[in-house]
């Protein structure tokens, strides 16, 4: 019996497409708002969000703190953009 066969009530978790949509969004933030890569801390309650899905095996949920994470960071970078203005 492997680890996995001994989880009970949560899905199996595929890594490799977590690991996947999280680089898809790290690189949507790098190429169009760069400067809010400057303060990772706006990130935070988003990253607690994703894990927290990863861990009841909920993609949906694991989407939706992605979307949010690059809602933050794209409106940290503009409210950089307006202060440099």
């Amino acid at each position: 019996m492997t680890a996995l066969d001994r989880v009970v009530g949560a899905e199996w978790w595929d890594t490799e497409w977590a690991a996947e949509k999280a680089a898809e969004a790290l690189r949507y933030l790098g190429r169009n708002y760069p400067e809010c890569l400057e303060n990772l801390r706006v990130f935070d309650e988003h990253e607690t969000a994703a894990h927290e899905a990863a861990l009841l095996g909920d993609r949906e949920g694991y989407l939706e703190a992605l979307r949010s994470y690059m809602k933050a960071g794209r409106e940290a970078a503009l409210r950089i953009r307006r202060g440099a203005a």
